[in-house]
Order: structure tokens, then C-alpha cells, then sequence
């Protein structure tokens, strides 16, 4: 298992599902991780069952589509840490799935705040925490619909083909470094809250559970791979 020791990583969404699981991998990996979403019950949850298991995290309850409050955060893990050595963007929204002449306008901006506009403020605002680490990964979690569009996914599916490219184009600005990289994550079929909504008939049994993708995430930090990369986990 990759040795984290040392190394502070944030994750969004970590208060259930893929967030929560990759948040206890690294944690238990040796990594301090500061746990991001909405529900601060829900994320001191997860903050215990690390401290249980003998880890370490601090927990930020915030709403991803206030920028003031992300720049607050970056200026809090500035002040006190320093610098942030791995970026895990896994929160979203789904939305509804519709027909692109459907999509409600007001709902499909609340997709992309959520989805796109929160990632791009998340690194802008921990870009200059990120260039002082000594090695950064930054993990941006995508779906399928994103690279291959699908019927009643317009919505969902273009913020996400939104986000690819913005973490593309990121890894290319950043490749200079050569001590920051880009990774553009697609889970695959896994058993989250957000699946149930789009699948409701499917047997939860049938996808795999989050900790095979936060076991992946774990694999991934240790690999040797280009700066941008997209990866999925079958």
C-alpha cells in the first residue's frame, strides 16, 4: 500500500459513498485528510471511524458552491499547513435525467456550479499550495457520459465532459513542473447513493462498492503515468 506519511490531502464529497472511502484509504495510508462536504454530521462520521482505525482528519463542512468559502479554506490549509499534496475533486450533482430540450436551465446551473465552477475555484485556490509540495496529485473524478454522451445524460454528462477538459488543460499548463500531476478518474459502475438515483431497479450487489475504487486511488498515487491521464476502474 502506498505509504502517505507526511502528505495532506483534501477530499470533496467525503462525507459518504466514493469521497468517504478514498478519504479512509489515504487516511489509513498515513496521510492527514481533510474532509469536505455539505453535512457536518455525516462527515464526522467518517472523521471517527479514521480516528478509530488510527488515523488522522479534520473535517471542513462547506458548501462547494460558495467560492468565498473555498478561498477561506485554502487560507486556513495555508496557515496551518503550509502547502496540500494531494486534490481529490469527487463531489457532484446528478440533476435530473431528461432530454436536452427538457433540461430545466436553473437546475443545469446548479449541475455545472456544482460540478464544474466549484473544481475550477477548488484549484485556483490550492494551485499555489499544490506547486509547494515536493510531489501533487490532483484526482478529478469523472463518469463515462462524460467522454461518451448518452441519451437523457446531457446534462450531467456535459459538466462532467466540462471538467475533463478543464483538468486536461490543467495538466498541460502544470506538466513543466514535473512534480504535479493530473488524473482524470472515471469509477466506473459503483454502489453510491447517486447510482441508486439513476439506476432504482438495479440490485446494489451487482456494482462494485466504493472501497475498490478508493483501493484504486491508493494504486494510482504509486504509478508511474503521464500528467493528464484518464483512467477508469472496471
Amino acid at each position: 500500500m502506498t505509504d502517505l506519511n507526511g502528505r495532506l490531502a483534501l477530499v470533496t464529497g467525503a462525507s459518504r459513498g466514493i469521497g468517504a472511502a478514498t478519504a479512509e484509504a489515504l487516511a489509513k495510508s498515513g496521510a492527514h485528510v481533510i474532509l469536505v462536504a455539505r453535512t457536518a454530521k455525516a462527515l464526522e462520521d467518517v472523521e471517527e471511524r479514521i480516528h478509530a482505525a488510527g488515523g488522522s482528519a479534520t473535517i471542513a463542512p462547506l458548501d462547494l458552491t460558495d467560492t468565498d468559502a473555498i478561498a477561506k479554506l485554502s487560507e486556513a490549509v495555508a496557515e496551518r499547513w503550509g502547502k496540500l499534496d494531494l486534490l481529490i475533486l469527487n463531489a457532484a450533482m446528478l440533476g435530473s435525467l431528461t432530454p436536452v430540450q427538457d433540461i430545466d436551465a436553473k437546475e443545469y446551473g446548479r449541475i455545472l456550479n456544482t460540478n464544474l465552477i466549484a473544481n475550477l475555484a477548488l484549484i485556483a485556490a490550492f494551485d499555489p499550495l499544490l506547486k509547494k509540495a515536493d510531489r501533487a496529485e490532483v484526482i478529478g473524478v469523472t463518469s463515462s457520459v462524460g467522454a461518451t454522451p448518452r441519451a437523457f445524460w446531457g446534462a450531467y454528462g456535459s459538466s462532467k465532459a466540462a471538467l475533463e477538459g478543464l483538468l486536461g488543460a490543467y495538466a498541460d499548463e502544470t506538466a513543466y513542473l514535473k512534480r504535479l500531476r493530473v488524473t482524470i478518474l472515471d469509477p466506473g459502475a459503483t454502489r453510491t447513493r447517486m447510482r441508486s438515483l439513476a439506476f432504482p431497479g438495479e440490485e446494489p450487489d451487482q456494482v462494485k462498492p466504493p472501497e475498490v475504487v478508493a483501493e484504486r486511488v491508493l494504486v494510482l498515487l504509486g504509478e508511474e503515468r503521464e500528467t493528464g491521464a484518464r483512467v477508469r476502474v472496471d
